[in-house]
């Protein structure tokens, strides 16, 4: 599952240039993605909320955190966001629920540490 993460955090801290095929690699394009804070679908919707992320938080990373946790076709595993090799300023956790072909069809969200 680690490769599953890989791609999930490699999306997330994509250029816009590169993120059309590591969305297309990764995520299916039936898509739903929910968090506290925003619910999306598709590629489209993901894409938006990932440049919002990035303007909020420029030049931050995501990172994993831990080890993840796995069974039948969902994946559950703890991400920072904060500078390249610093102490992240934002942690969560996400659990991605994954297709018959393998990519990401779902995931569920949840913030663990937010910025005042």
């Amino acid at each position: 599952m680690n490769h599953i993460v890989d791609g999930y955090l490699a999306t997330w801290n994509s250029a816009p240039g590169e993120r059309a095929s590591l969305l297309a690699e990764h995520f299916s394009p039936e898509l739903t993605y929910t968090d506290p804070m925003a619910q999306v679908t598709g590629h489209d919707g993901l894409t938006a909320l990932i440049d919002s992320i990035q303007a909020q938080f420029p030049d931050f990373v995501f990172a994993p955190i831990g080890t993840p946790d796995a069974h039948h076709d969902q994946v559950r595993f703890q991400w920072g966001l904060g500078p390249a090799g610093g102490e992240p300023v934002v942690i969560g956790f996400d659990v991605a629920v994954l297709a018959a072909d393998g990519r990401i069809q779902d995931v569920r969200g949840f913030l663990d540490k937010v910025p005042a």
